[in-house]
């Protein structure tokens, strides 16, 4: 048994002033109530027996129980005398207790407020990027548009020739039209009104509906004309039976009416009626007053618009056609081929 662990006196039930005499009836008194004998259900039991009976020895020697008497004097005193400080050391551990209290709180708010700036900081710079944004969005939009849209063209200015605007869209039936099978036919047909580019015709002939297999029933042809105004003369005469377009109707390619028609009436210098038809058999002397039998277009038109677009012959191509006019054939040939396609799947879809 260790005098520092156990407490001899405590261990036999007296007091530090017990005589021998007390002892040992405290002895007996107590091992009768922890002998091994009495607890046979206590696995402790044989060492608290062991541990009586080790106190119980130490007490009844005058020396040792002279040097436990002065070890447990002494824990007595420091005992009391911590006691004093007991108060002392709360405060202590209360004010540490509120510094860190208080240093935690400081340390939080002070992570509060740097995140707070970061995410002050984060805001301004994502709506810094996002003005930044628009505005060059906005200004590619503006370069986009201005060099998409062209300048605005003076009032007194006409408009240019688009590539498909001396082109006109007739649609007959062959059963009225039997002749009307070729293109050399449907150019001779429109021959009276001016010259036309043949090999440039885009002739389609649809069988009927119940008999695809059958004999041609319409036919739908792109003519090019050389000269706008034999084009709106054209247009002009569609259906009327005095030119010899009965059932023949003709009409601007894409059915919108080319720019400089719309330019032409809006100043005056084309007038929308219709002038009356000239007799199958009137002979006109000049081409001038053969166009104006047909509509009223004008024939004293300023020189500085050209009303032809000139296509020179293909021996001559490679010497007198600058670049200006061989992409505004291309631009032309590619426009014919896009309507051609237009056509034939519209007749598809009928």
């Amino acid at each position: 048994m260790s005098d520092e662990d156990v407490n001899p006196y405590e261990l036999i039930g007296v007091g530090m002033d017990a005589d021998d005499q007390a002892i040992k009836s405290a002895y007996r008194k107590t091992s009768l109530k922890v002998h091994p004998d009495r607890n046979p259900n206590n696995p402790e039991a044989a060492r608290l027996f062991h541990e009586l009976n080790q106190a119980y020895e130490l007490l009844l020697d005058p020396l040792r129980r002279l040097a436990v008497d002065t070890k447990l004097k002494a824990k007595q005193v420091r005992k009391e005398r911590y006691k004093t400080y007991d108060n002392k050391r709360k405060v202590l551990v209360e004010e540490l207790e509120e510094r860190e209290r208080a240093f935690k709180r400081q340390r939080a708010n002070k992570q509060r407020d740097d995140l707070k700036r970061y995410q002050d900081t984060e805001r301004v710079k994502e709506e810094g990027r996002r003005l930044r944004e628009e505005k060059e969005k906005e200004l590619r939009e503006r370069e986009h548009e201005r060099v998409a849209t062209p300048p605005p063209r003076p009032e007194d200015e006409p408009p240019s020739i688009g590539a498909t605007d001396t082109t006109v869209r007739v649609k007959f039936t062959l059963a009225a039209h039997p002749e009307l099978a070729t293109k050399e036919a449907l150019s001779s047909l429109l021959a009276p009104f001016g010259p036309t580019d043949t090999d440039a015709i885009v002739l389609s002939l649809k069988p009927p509906k119940k008999n695809p297999a059958g004999p041609a029933k319409n036919g739908t042809a792109l003519i090019s004309f050389k000269r706008i105004g034999d084009a709106f003369a054209a247009v002009c005469a569609s259906g009327q039976a005095a030119r010899g377009l009965k059932d023949v109707d003709i009409a601007w390619v894409g059915s919108k009416e080319p720019e400089i028609i719309g330019w032409l009436k809006s100043t005056g210098k084309l007038s929308a009626a219709q002038p009356p038809p000239t007799p199958p058999n009137a002979h006109t002397s000049t081409r001038a007053t053969e166009s104006a039998a047909f509509s009223s277009f004008p024939l004293s038109f300023p020189t500085s618009f050209p009303q032809s677009i000139p296509e020179p012959t293909p021996s001559a191509a490679a010497a007198t056609v600058d670049y200006e006019s061989l992409t505004l054939m291309r631009l032309r040939q590619a426009e014919r081929e896009r309507l051609e396609r237009e056509i034939r799947d519209q007749e598809s879809e009928e």
